[in-house]
């Protein structure tokens, strides 16, 4: 039974950690880029993502609260970041104005 209520707490921990690191990306992003990716807007996305964040410090993990928030954290790390990042342009490789995408476009040469 101790190495399931250790399992659990690792479980936990990594939860809150989850939590964590979705609410401070939320916080970074900028507040046009929600609405030009047709999503909730900032405030929206903070309030839920603050909540799932407490709930998961306060709740042990059997609870159904943090399962709630755990589906919370998921969308918005899935649909939501994606979307926001393709906007501000912070998702993967940072190229030139003429690449395509395969590689650079060099116009025929």
């Amino acid at each position: 039974m101790q190495g399931f209520a250790g399992f659990m707490w690792l479980l936990s921990v990594a939860l809150i950690f989850f939590s964590g690191f979705a609410l401070i990306d939320a916080a970074i992003r900028r507040e046009d880029a929600y609405r030009a990716a047709d999503k909730k807007t900032k405030p929206f996305w903070l309030i839920i993502l603050g909540i799932a964040f407490v709930v998961n410090l306060l709740f042990p993990i059997l609870s159904f609260l943090p399962i709630i928030g755990l589906i919370a954290t998921i969308v918005y790390m899935v649909d939501v970041r994606p979307a926001v990042r393709s906007i501000t342009g912070g998702g993967g490789r940072r190229g030139s104005s003429s690449d395509g995408p395969y590689g650079p476009y060099n116009g025929g040469r």
